[in-house]
């Protein structure tokens, strides 16, 4: 069976090892992961997005499930095993002070440390495909936000009753919606001005 390199945050991976973590909502985690933040210059939106992102890309790989019940928090997830595919590399946080260590510096943990190539070893194409990688995610990203978006509307419209209960779980989705969008615009311009250059 072919094994696909899968690289994760270190922290996250820390957090999402611990009992209390195995079913949790978005800001659960977010905060949990803020809480192991020691570099003062992030934002908590910024956090948020970075870790709903990881959270879907654990549910595409088949390692988290969203689950069929709401919670009065929002969206429940629950973990899995790992599966089997995966060869999971962790990798250091985005959010880390600049001090540390570079967070091209990764382990595997089923193997020694691997160093990945710095950026400015990448070449050109190196760098077009991972911005594209990144773009097709947050494509993925944005249609799902705005799918839920879409049925929170449509929900309040056939059952009012939800409209006072869901109302703040439908404003996060839709802002959600709006920075995946900007996102989304940043990495064509980066993408155009890779090309161009």
């Amino acid at each position: 069976m072919k094994h696909d390199s899968f690289e994760f945050d270190r922290q996250l991976y820390d957090l999402l090892c611990q009992e209390i973590h195995q079913r949790f909502t978005t800001r659960q985690l977010r905060d949990a992961y803020a809480a192991t933040l020691d570099f003062p210059g992030y934002e908590l939106g910024a956090v948020r997005i970075y870790v709903y992102e990881q959270i879907r890309r654990l549910i595409r790989a088949g390692w988290v499930v969203k689950s069929p019940k709401l919670s009065k928090r929002g969206q429940l997830f629950h973990l899995l095993e790992m599966p089997a595919h995966i060869n999971l590399v962790l990798v250091a946080s985005r959010f880390q002070r600049p001090d540390n260590s570079s967070p091209f510096h990764s382990e595997s943990v089923e193997g020694p440390l691997v160093e990945l190539p710095t950026r400015s070893a990448q070449n050109e194409s190196d760098d077009q495909g991972r911005l594209q990688e990144m773009l097709k995610e947050t494509r993925l990203d944005l249609l799902s936000s705005m799918g839920e978006t879409e049925r929170y509307k449509q929900l309040f419209e056939e059952i009012p009753v939800l409209r006072a209960r869901l109302q703040g779980e439908y404003h996060e989705v839709r802002d959600r919606s709006s920075r995946l969008l900007g996102h989304l615009r940043a990495l064509e311009n980066s993408l155009k001005a890779i090309a161009a250059a």
